[in-house]
């Protein structure tokens, strides 16, 4: 029975199971080594821990010197202030060592020397290991490694630069702050980019990330055609500027919000949330006028569209659990019963971030039918009185507070949740501009400058923080502007990278060297397949011709196989983890032979039926196949290979219906092996 507090994080709880619990079995004061707490710390009594101490260690001896003198509890010692980890920072050569040495500070100013006590732990395991006693061995990745340093609930951070050379002396140049800040590092790690890519991977792959679709074959022949020097700023305008934009933005803040049909009432509600993105996306609305909407949202789905985000989670501590992972990228989950493992949030933060929620409430609507048919659904609103949680362990009663800052008294007329949006979209918040550049940048990269891209924290730092503070201040001097901050960032020479490796950089995974390439994501996947296809996919309840990226909840995940294998989230969490990006068998198995591909290729008025009675050349049309999937013309060699195909499968054929016949279905199968290559697959 015997239990402590994840890592010694309510050390008076511990000391009530170690002292007091089971009439103090555990510790004998008149012979601390008959202690029960000793004896099975060294597995002289046997226990499923097996050893955790050596009988003749410092850490033995401590414990028992404590049980000698009487087990103190402490409350009276001088309390802990904070932790200093020396050195902060360093360039180490691959395979060198540094050791750490970590001070502790008490309130009443003495200090000592706890480098033997700390917990470490390296935030990225390929790059450095740490030993018990703080020894940092750096591995010959290049790029900086950071160690986390946990002490009596104070943290720490080390930074190690692991160069791959010399430093560089040319570089591209630089376009704007991106370019700066990304290459300064580069520069400082001897790691040379590679080069910008092509028209035709620039084109697709910013079709991609802004429009979540394919070019268009009018959009691709005429950027690669035109000798602008400006056409890549022009093209990103351009598709800023589309419903495309919108819709796929929605369908990405669609997730994230758990628009969610859980019962065929919430329809309604799901469609008028999805609009209501899909608008403030299309109008431009500044992120924290969004926000704001979202968080003080009251009354009913058709006057007000965001109450529906509401229905998912009726508890007040749920509604801020996912309100501070969304929009602070800070997960508090664990901190409803303990403190944060790997942060300084105790679980009274946890409750008054959620007190800020307390006094939401639904009002029924009555049941059936209202006025304009529509299934009546529940209205959200403020309740009179004031806001609070109760700390169930400690019965104290816990007032709205914003992780660690104050917050104005409130009256019991006041909606808090007001408060709350005040302090969020605060310009000098330390979460909120910062959560939403990193998750865009992550978008638009592959990869956050911190990761993962929810989880932002002093023991998680970023990778490159002088760019994302640069980010930052840009995405804040320009009042919250969404389509400025994703102009900034593709704008940029680096997401303008290819994707391609030269000989240094090919093991970067963090740096931002070059371009990572990233899978499409299931509903971008279907589509395209469709536009190579000329098919379509029909949604049971949307119009003909309605793209996957269009759909506004996650009730046609089931409906839709496609969708489902390929890793479309359920939305049931806040977490842009569930949606499913690792390849699997079944996906290939789907793309390869599943009865719903093969039936859009082979379709009477798809693109192999058309091709088939096409008078044009051949050349011309195999041109055409390539443009469409990969926003590219074919090498000479994959021309001659598919036209020699082409002439295999018609050689021999009777003119007439044998040869269209064989003809079409040769087409089917170039096409089928389009949609199947790595090319057409990731968006690189």
């Amino acid at each position: 029975g015997f239990k402590l507090s994840l890592f010694g994080y309510e050390p008076m709880e511990d000391y009530q199971h170690i002292v007091k619990e089971a009439r103090g079995r555990r510790v004998v004061p008149s012979s601390p080594q008959q202690s029960l707490l000793l004896q099975k710390a060294v597995n002289d009594v046997p226990h499923n821990g097996g050893k955790r101490l050596e009988p003749d260690s410092q850490d033995y001896a401590t414990i028992e010197n404590w049980i000698r003198q009487g087990m103190n509890p402490g409350t009276l010692e001088p309390s802990l202030v904070r932790i200093e980890v020396s050195p902060k920072s360093g360039i180490l050569n691959k395979q060198a060592t540094q050791q750490l040495k970590v001070l502790a500070f008490f309130n009443d100013g003495a200090s000592r020397d706890v480098t033997r006590l700390a917990l470490y732990d390296p935030v990225d395991k390929p790059m450095a290991s740490i030993s018990d006693h703080g020894l940092v061995t750096v591995n010959d990745i290049p790029g900086d490694a950071a160690v986390t340093i946990r002490y009596q609930g104070q943290v720490g951070v080390y930074r190690a630069r692991i160069p791959m050379a010399e430093s560089l002396k040319e570089m591209p140049a630089t376009y704007n702050l991106v370019d700066v800040h990304v290459f300064d590092k580069l520069r400082a790690l001897g790691l040379p980019p590679s080069e910008l890519c092509d028209d035709s991977t620039f084109l697709r792959r910013v079709t991609l990330d802004i429009a979540g679709r394919l070019p268009t074959l009018r959009e691709s022949s005429q950027f690669l055609s035109d000798q602008s020097p400006v056409k890549r700023n022009q093209a990103i305008d351009r598709l800023l500027d589309t419903e495309d934009y919108a819709e796929y933005f929605a369908n990405k803040w669609s997730g994230l919000l758990r628009n969610r049909r859980e019962d065929p009432s919430y329809e309604r509600g799901c469609v008028l949330l999805w609009q209501w993105i899909r608008d403030s996306f299309a109008e431009n609305k500044p992120y924290d006028h969004f926000v704001r909407e979202l968080i003080t949202a009251s009354g009913d789905l058709t006057h007000t569209p965001p109450v529906a985000w509401y229905r998912s989670f009726k508890e007040p501590n749920l509604q801020m659990e996912d309100a501070a992972q969304v929009f602070l990228g800070t997960r508090l989950q664990c901190a409803q019963c303990h403190h944060h493992l790997f942060e300084k949030w105790s679980q009274n933060d946890y409750l008054s971030l959620a007190a800020f929620f307390s006094q939401v409430t639904h009002k029924t609507a009555g049941t059936g039918r209202n006025a304009a048919g529509n299934i009546a659904e529940d209205i959200v609103v403020h309740k009179r009185g004031d806001a609070k949680m109760i700390n169930k362990k400690t019965k104290e009663v816990i007032k709205p507070a914003a992780l660690g800052t104050a917050i104005a008294p409130l009256s019991p007329d006041d909606d808090p949740r007001r408060s709350l949006a005040d302090w969020m979209t605060s310009d000098t918040n330390p979460f909120f501009a910062r959560a939403l550049v990193n998750r865009y940048w992550k978008h638009f990269l592959g990869r956050g400058i911190i990761e993962p891209e929810d989880d932002l924290r002093d023991t998680n730092p970023p990778t490159n923080p002088e760019l994302l503070d640069a980010l930052v201040h840009e995405f804040v001097l320009h009042e919250y502007d969404l389509k400025h901050l994703v102009r900034t960032i593709v704008q940029s020479r680096v997401y303008q990278l290819s994707s391609a490796p030269n000989e240094l950089n090919v093991n970067d995974q963090q740096n931002f060297s070059k371009h990572y390439p990233k899978r499409m994501v299931a509903e971008v996947l279907l589509d395209s397949v469709d536009s190579v296809a000329n098919s379509t996919t029909n949604f049971k309840g949307q119009a003909n011709n309605t793209r996957a990226v269009a759909l506004p909840d996650n009730s046609f995940n089931q409906g839709n196989f496609f969708l489902s294998v390929f890793g479309r989230p359920d939305s049931a969490s806040a977490c842009e983890c569930e949606r499913t990006m690792e390849p699997s068998l079944s996906q290939s198995l789907h793309l390869l032979n599943a009865d719903e591909i093969l039936n859009k290729l082979s379709s009477n008025n798809g693109r192999a039926s058309l091709f088939s009675k096409d008078t044009r050349s051949v050349e011309e049309l195999i041109r055409e196949m390539y443009l469409l999937a990969v926003c590219r013309e074919p090498n000479t060699p994959e021309l001659q290979h598919a036209k020699a195909y082409l002439a295999e499968k018609t050689e021999g054929k009777n003119p007439g219906e044998e040869l269209t016949k064989a003809n079409r279905q040769a087409w089917e199968d170039l096409l089928w092996a389009m949609i199947n290559t790595k090319e057409f697959l990731f968006n690189h």
